[in-house]
């Protein structure tokens, strides 16, 4: 297991129609409004959260999808920042702690920050590091025959015993995946040996994302980060 883990997760405007087409096709892909994620290293010891709303007024959530995660057009407008600081924020932190990437459902968060940084037109680090999913992982634990995995809720509960707060807030669906994570590592359920062979999966999805963008050189995201950072 790498010396760092990014627990992240995210909340968007909506679905995708689909999700074999190219983030050009720009009303398939929905926009994030909450991006969250969380740094620790892998004995569990968090070194860094973050937490943004995006404030863009080129799309408008679902009301679908507001009633879900319950963030109001007026809301992410006066509490959000820009689309491309935020991605640049989370770029650096990809680069710099070049951590394992872990998510429940991952392949949507993926293609979520794939989707944003494509709109930002930025290189997405995150197409160069490993991934887990802790969803993928834990089709063990269901219990419904009709359903293939878990909700991050209903593993959190049956791990912790308790409700799961506050579920479809980004941070806090990022912290509940940390914490899912670091329980089924100690329990044994997770293990070097499973997040190896998950990662022919996620290399797919991976593969799928790269096929959607372009982007410019890691190295002037880097500079550009370092510079809005600054100014924030």
């Amino acid at each position: 297991m790498r010396p760092y883990l990014m627990f992240i997760d995210t909340e968007a405007s909506g679905l995708p129609k689909k999700w074999n087409v190219p983030y050009s096709q720009d009303d398939n892909w929905p926009h994030i409004v909450q991006l969250s994620w969380l740094v620790c290293t892998r004995d569990g010891k968090e070194v860094k959260r973050q937490d943004y709303y995006i404030n863009n007024n080129d799309f408008k959530s679902a009301a679908s999808a507001i009633q879900i995660h319950g963030i109001t057009e007026e809301f992410r407008q006066r509490r959000g920042k820009d689309r491309s600081a935020v991605m640049s924020l989370l770029a650096a932190d990809l680069l710099e702690y070049s951590p394992l990437i872990v998510g429940h459902f991952t392949e949507l968060d993926l293609h979520m920050i794939g989707a944003d940084f494509y709109r930002s037109g930025m290189e997405n680090p995150a197409l160069t590091l490993p991934s887990f999913c802790t969803m993928m992982a834990t089709s063990h634990f269901v219990r419904n025959p009709q359903m293939k995995y878990v909700r991050l809720g209903e593993l959190y509960s049956t791990l912790f015993h308790r409700k799961l707060e506050n579920q479809h807030n980004a941070l806090a669906d990022a912290k509940a995946t940390a914490d899912c994570f670091f329980e089924l590592l100690k329990n044994g359920d997770i293990n070097d040996a499973k997040i190896e062979n998950q990662q022919a999966e996620m290399d797919k999805v991976k593969a799928e994302i790269k096929s959607t963008g372009y982007g410019i050189p890691v190295l002037i995201v880097f500079l550009l980060t370092v510079l809005i950072a600054f100014l924030l």
